[in-house]
């Protein structure tokens, strides 16, 4: 608390991000989704062949590189596109130019109940008022508690976050469907996580209440260069650009939209990354499983594991951070028995197995020790 501050600084509670260690520290991170391999060769050879002497120039205010990078890959027109330092900016953007604030309306935006946790900040923050739509067994998201459900704008994660499920294009459909005067944002922060991804992009030409919004954090390793961007109809990606000119102008720098750009043009590199991680996911779940862990199906960069009842999760939370092993544990309630498990190398999956299985076995044995102990 602070007698500087004014009164929403005061009472808001922030976005928690995951930890990052300081460089230099060796870990084994799975704990905040990030690509476990290097950005495509085309990122460092954009950077190298950079002209140093275009910093002194202001940025293009539409990141055009970047736009029609997106475009020829999505099949959609570059005006169609809305670029921003990481889609969490363009998701706070969203927030503000598609959803009215409580002084304008008592209709909330709809979200689920478990998902990305800067969505209630967001709400907050610009005085939104929200509603969470509660999920099913499992964590299922059933597109029709968003049908006859009065509201000023709907959000939902594709794949959900934490909870690693996706819902189908025909569900997204039947939600903006159901609600043609309200913008349906699907964030898909952890799409190309599925053997045959499908975008809810490809519904674009049926909805103009459809805006989807992607990062460049993930499935193209650079969470550090902080690009995302938004696909919808031009009148969408108008009002956007509209509420970024109030307030910042240039938002991605030139060397940021030189090399996404290079990163998206590398579809081939993508690729590869993209199956090394599926197929380490799959590893993962089997061991998880085998070791009598409980997850959703995953459609993402990550599992969502309800470890055996013999140990809780935030003791096995805290004794792979004992060891150098970074998970996420988020203690909510509702979630608060399950971890959050970003895929990581082949490699480091393995080192995680192990060391889970050390964790289980470790705890079997004291069980076992204890109950002879009795006898």
């Amino acid at each position: 608390m602070s007698r500087f501050w004014n009164r929403k600084i005061n009472e808001i509670v922030p976005y928690v991000a995951g930890e990052q260690p300081r460089r230099g520290t060796k870990v084994i991170k799975l704990n905040t989704n990030e690509n476990p391999f290097p950005p495509s060769p085309k990122v460092a050879e954009s950077i190298a062949q950079f002209d140093i002497a275009d910093l002194r120039l202001y940025p293009d205010t539409d990141a055009t590189l970047v736009a029609e990078a997106i475009a020829a890959q999505e099949g959609v027109s570059p005006e169609q596109i809305f670029v921003g330092n990481g889609s969490d900016e363009v998701l706070a953007l969203c927030f503000q130019t598609f959803f009215e604030t409580r002084d304008n309306s008592v209709l909330p935006v709809l979200t689920p109940e478990f998902s990305y946790s800067f969505y209630p900040v967001f709400e907050e923050f610009y005085n939104i008022k929200a509603a969470k739509i509660p999920l099913h067994e499992e964590y299922r998201l059933d597109a029709s508690d968003y049908v006859d459900v009065a509201n000023c704008g709907i959000c939902i994660a594709n794949p959900n976050a934490p909870t690693s499920r996706a819902i189908a294009l025909e569900d997204i459909a039947l939600i903006c469907r159901s609600n043609p005067d309200s913008v349906v944002i699907i964030d898909e922060a952890y799409a190309y996580f599925e053997e045959k991804y499908e975008t809810a992009v490809s519904l674009l030409g049926q909805f103009p209440n459809l805006c989807v919004v992607r990062t460049l954090s993930k499935s193209y390793s650079l969470a550090g260069l902080r690009v995302g961007y938004a696909i919808a109809s031009e009148e969408l990606i108008e009002g956007l650009k509209r509420a970024r000119d109030s307030f910042n102008s240039y938002p991605i720098d030139r060397l940021a939209q030189t090399a996404a750009a290079a990163a998206i043009n590398d579809r081939k590199y993508h690729e590869i990354c993209r199956v090394k991680i599926i197929e380490a996911r799959e590893y993962t779940v089997r061991e998880l499983t085998r070791l009598g862990f409980a997850m959703p199906e995953s459609s993402a960069n990550f599992v969502f594991a309800k470890p055996p009842a013999i140990i809780s999760a935030e003791t096995l939370y805290k004794n792979l951070r004992a060891k150098g092993i970074l998970v996420r544990y988020f203690g909510t309630p509702g979630i608060s028995d399950h971890l959050r498990i970003a895929i990581g190398t082949r490699e480091e999956m393995e080192q995680f197995i192990s060391q889970v299985e050390k964790e289980v076995t470790d705890v079997q044995d004291c069980n076992s020790c204890k109950e002879d102990q009795r006898d």
